[in-house]
């Protein structure tokens, strides 16, 4: 029989399943920030055992090896003192005039809605070793971050 007839299995055409996508640089952490890496960890680690579906097992065990990974290059960093905006500081601000509070913390941490920042955005970087009084250029706009005041989380 000609190899045009041969039926093919079903897992010929499904898509490959690829290692969750680990951020590129350093993966600083805040205390808070590491201390949910652990419980992220320990809650998979938890649920594990009571997984019996091989499908739900892979997906399950795939994002248990992403968070070992996140919490195994977990870089625990103190946050800067003296008024200056860095990573691990609460930052008021005036965005285009518009009075904000956020937070800078590590990738895992951020939550943009709840005012937490991944130190490397866009608002966070321009931010960066500014302290209170200054005015920042962002989004193609002179002035349109005012810091009003900076402390450690």
């Amino acid at each position: 029989m000609s190899v045009a007839f041969r039926r093919e299995s079903d897992e010929e055409h499904l898509e490959p399943k690829f290692e969750l996508p680990i951020p590129l640089g350093p993966n600083l952490v805040t205390a808070r920030g590491l201390t949910l890496l652990e419980a992220k960890v320990a809650e998979l680690e938890a649920a594990l055992p009571a997984i019996t579906e091989e499908a739900e097992r892979k997906k399950h065990l795939r994002e248990l090896r992403y968070w070992r990974t996140r919490l195994a290059t977990a870089e625990l960093t103190e946050a800067r003192a003296g008024g200056v905006v860095g990573f691990g500081s609460r930052v008021e601000l005036l965005l285009n005039d518009k009075p904000r509070v956020i937070e800078l913390v590590g990738h895992d941490e951020a939550d943009p809605v709840a005012g937490k920042l991944a130190f490397t955005a866009p608002l966070a970087r321009a931010m960066m070793g500014a302290e209170a009084g200054d005015l920042l250029d962002f989004g193609g706009k002179e002035g349109a971050i005012e810091v009003v005041a900076s402390t450690t989380i």
